[in-house]
């Protein structure tokens, strides 16, 4: 606005109702203009990628229908054919999104050398002594650690809760 635009309206603005228009007072400088309010974006949780790995292995294999499904009225040869194209769609699905190793690379069945007693890489079976601490004992499993994650990012609004979503078919 022209500072004579700006001069008229403040004059009369003020003899008539006492007011300076809020329009006038930002221009001048003597209010803060408006923020505008940014909607804010939802944080990231730990479980999201817990969910989304979940979510990709039901979308590529249907891992969870088969897990929530009563297997007791089929035979072995139908789960066992079953669970042969499951196996290998969600090996593929986790080689696609998770580089794997494992915890300790030897032989299982073979006597270890323990270099660390951290529970959470290492858990101790059988005659565990009081301490907790063992030097070494027989690898009865490899264990699995994530050394690399490259999961797609999620979108924005994404409810991770939603694994799947439901199918209908309209005829």
């Amino acid at each position: 606005m022209s500072r004579i635009v700006l001069a008229f309206r403040s004059f009369f603005s003020i003899l008539s109702n006492g007011n300076l228009p809020s329009d006038v007072a930002t221009a001048l400088g003597l209010v803060k203009k408006p923020q505008s309010i940014a909607k804010p974006v939802p944080e990231a949780r730990p479980s999201d990628g817990a969910l989304q790995i979940l979510g990709i292995l039901q979308r590529d294999s249907r891992l969870i229908d088969f897990l929530m499904e009563d297997i007791s009225t089929y035979s072995d040869d139908q789960i066992g054919a079953a669970v042969r194209n499951l196996h290998d769609q969600s090996r593929d699905s986790l080689g696609r999104y998770l580089q794997l190793a494992p915890v300790i690379d030897a032989v299982e069945g073979s006597f270890t050398k323990l270099d660390t007693n951290d529970p959470a890489s290492v858990k101790l079976l059988g005659n565990v002594p009081v301490s907790g601490k063992a030097s070494g004992g027989v690898l009865r499993h490899k264990g699995w650690r994530a050394e690399k994650i490259n999961l797609p990012p999620l979108s924005s609004g994404q409810n991770t809760s939603i694994l799947a979503p439901a199918e209908i078919e309209v005829e």
